[in-house]
């Protein structure tokens, strides 16, 4: 057996291989932000580590984060640990922020997924890990609040590999006392530790009756990272105690090449397990270099950097977080984005938390803020010069699920809120913002009551623009279920050249999807070509809104007749006249009202299906069927046709029933009839609003 070496890993632990950037990731309330002010404390970098209900952490410092006690967007905070310097970026957790990690994890080395040991958040942490897999990030779990866990860790293991395609790798075993974890044992360093409050653990004997679980826990670890390594499956066939620097060099080893995702424990709150954390990250995540052949950044060339988030400040203007992945980047340099944006530096800044530490220049590896970069965008790259950069991170934004019809409540405010608004939705592309003339409306849509909630709130206390909401207008149409002809005579008198204009209509349903449809059977020259366009202009515009006060389609409307004045009849008369006729023939034609229907695409965990299909149902849902998720083990999928006018809060219900991972995509399917009292209701609560 190989001598125990002190630093407990192979001598490459002690060579300093850059700045590492570090991602905080993991389910909403699972203790990240209290993690980050663990690691801050450990480092020196705090006095005493702050708290999310107390509302004094580094993290989540903007009046949201506070008033919510949630993160609402990253936070970043760089420290040194061991003479490495290390930026850890603390990620919303919550599955209506999760966008903003995707555009971070380009940048980062490794992420440490923060868990707990409660089943009811396995379908969360599988949205985390999903994410982190399809970046291809190397990564450990760290099981969170071991202080309070109810259950035996091999357990919980099992429960939290459901949720990851990667082999779980097991570093650490509790050290139990009357049904308390009050320390670990290192399975690697084959060491024993004791928690101290807010304090490195201590290192203890290994107890004789923890050397059984010891040695068996070991074994496990060792077999599942032999299946990588030759080596070490000959040791273990051997029955030869492998050397401790071998078993080092494999976890980092299978770490990097996405193997295995080991994980460690410990609790956020009361410091415990970070120091531990802190070493394994120094020895085994990749270095700048790594992450630089993953990401496509080759060596040499212009300094570098991928931009991470956007932020906009009431004081200091527009300020960009990037990581530095090649190069030195100054105050003052010119750089050209990914999009072919050339801009200047305004300011280089080093952030932790909210506190702001200007810097003249950010060095490779360095996260590090950049001031008033306008025309760069989140997800961009920036190449020092007049070179577009070739590599791009950009991640396209995630589908909308909820939205609300916005509106000023001070009309002084209109210009403001567009202002405001441009610039939340360049800080979070994940909000989008539209404008439908039709209904006069402003729409704002996201990824859920949250997400739009914090964002009202920013509006209101960043901007000072107060913001009044409303459910999102339904775009009702309305058709004919009959036919009808009706003449539309338009005349006037009023001193020199009157007008007159006179036409016969017949009107005709088609099918859905066909439109309206304009034909000309005009025989004889009763109606001068000259003015045949002006009559499907009269009849198209009378379209844009029938008797029952919604835009007609899928009609034929034919002119048969009419007649003229060689000096009275003009191009508007005829359009009056067209306007006449339709008015008095659509109502003889039985008018029906439509309502929009779409294809909806449900996605959740299996055992809230029951669930989900009747709050389904309980919005007039048609399910068209039900299937196991594609790719996603324990979830399952339900295809269904929904009135538009009942998607309204539906992500609400569904977050509710599974434990806030649910969700859904939808898609404009067709427009159904709508009749009896829900189209008498629709058509009167029409009017109404019309009428204010």
């Amino acid at each position: 057996m190989a001598a125990k070496s002190g630093n407990g890993g192979s001598t490459n632990a002690d060579r300093v291989r850059g700045p590492r950037c570090i991602a905080i990731v993991g389910p909403f309330q699972s203790g990240k932000t209290s993690l980050l002010e663990s690691i801050l404390e450990r480092c020196g970098a705090l006095s005493r580590a702050g708290s999310v209900k107390t509302g004094n952490s580094v993290g989540d410092a903007n009046a949201e984060a506070r008033a919510h006690q949630m993160s609402t967007e990253p936070n970043v905070a760089t420290v040194e640990f061991l003479g490495e310097r290390f930026s850890f970026i603390d990620c919303p957790g919550s599955v209506e922020f999760l966008h903003e990690m995707r555009h971070v994890l380009p940048a980062v080395d490794a992420a440490v997924v923060v868990c707990e040991a409660d089943d009811r958040k396995a379908p969360a942490l599988e949205l985390v890990l999903r994410e982190l897999e399809e970046a291809d990030i190397p990564r450990f779990l760290f099981l969170n609040k071991i202080d309070t866990a109810t259950r035996r860790v091999r357990e919980t293991l099992g429960i939290l590999q459901r949720a990851s395609r990667t082999p779980l790798l097991l570093r650490q075993i509790p050290i139990w006392q009357k049904g308390i974890a009050v320390g670990f044992i290192d399975l690697a360093l084959e060491r024993a530790f004791i928690y101290r409050e807010h304090a490195p653990s201590e290192i203890v004997p290994l107890g004789s009756e923890e050397v059984g679980r010891e040695k068996e826990a070991r074994f496990s670890m060792l077999e599942k990272l032999a299946d990588y390594d030759d080596t070490l499956m000959e040791d273990l066939l051997g029955d030869i105690e492998p050397p401790r620097d071998l078993v080092f060099d494999d976890l980092a080893r299978e770490l990097k090449q996405r193997h295995v995702v080991p994980v460690l424990i410990g609790a956020a709150e009361r410091g415990n397990g970070v120091t531990r954390l802190l070493k394994a990250l120094r020895h085994e995540a990749p270095s700048l270099a790594e992450t630089r052949g993953r990401v496509g950044v080759v060596e040499g060339g212009s300094p570098l950097a991928l931009v991470m988030k956007t932020w906009h400040s009431s004081q200091g203007g527009k300020v960009s977080l990037a990581r530095v992945l090649r190069g030195q980047i100054a105050e003052g340099d010119i750089v050209t984005s990914s999009a072919g944006v050339e801009t200047r530096i305004g300011g280089v800044i080093e952030l932790k938390g909210a506190e702001q530490i200007r810097r003249p220049s950010a060095g490779e590896g360095e996260v590090a803020a950049f001031a008033r970069l306008e025309g760069v965008r989140t997800g961009d790259a920036l190449a020092v010069g007049k070179t577009r950069p070739g590599i791009v991170s950009s991640v396209a934004p995630p589908e909308p699920v909820h939205a609300l019809g916005i509106g000023v409540k001070d009309r002084k405010d209109d210009v403001r809120l567009t202002t405001a608004l441009a610039r939340i939705a360049e800080e979070d592309p994940a909000l989008m913002v539209t404008h439908l003339p039709e209904f006069g409306e402003m729409r704002l849509s996201g990824q859920g009551e949250m997400h739009l909630r914090v964002t009202m709130e920013r509006l209101s206390g960043r901007y000072g623009v107060a913001v009044e909401s409303h459910p999102p207008e339904v775009g009702y149409r309305e058709t004919i279920r009959g036919k009808a002809s009706a003449r539309g005579r338009h005349r006037k008198q009023s001193g020199g050249h009157g007008q007159y204009g006179d036409v016969v209509l017949e009107v005709a349903p088609q099918e859905r999807g066909a439109g309206i449809r304009f034909i000309d059977k005009i025989t004889g020259g009763v109606v001068p070509k000259q003015y045949i366009s002006s009559v499907e202009a009269g009849v198209r515009d009378f379209c844009q809104s029938g008797p029952l006060g919604f835009p007609l389609v899928d009609l034929e409307v034919t002119l048969t007749d009419g007649s003229y004045h060689t000096v009275d009849s003009s191009d508007m008369a005829f359009k009056q006249a067209a306007r006449i006729a339709m008015s008095e023939a659509i109502p003889q034609a039985k008018p029906v009202l439509l309502e929009p229907i779409l294809a909806v695409e449900v996605v959740i965990p299996s055992d809230a299906m029951s669930k989900a299909s009747a709050i389904v149902s309980a919005r007039r849902g048609q399910i068209l069927g039900y299937d196991a998720r594609p790719g996603w083990r324990g979830w399952d999928q339900i295809n269904a046709l929904v009135p538009e006018a009942e998607m309204a809060g539906l992500i609400v219900e569904l977050r509710s029933a599974t434990s806030g991972v649910g969700s859904f995509s939808a898609r404009f399917d067709h427009l159904a009839e709508l009749a009896g009292k829900s189209a008498d209701a629709v058509v009167a609560a029409h009017a109404l609003a019309q009428a204010r």
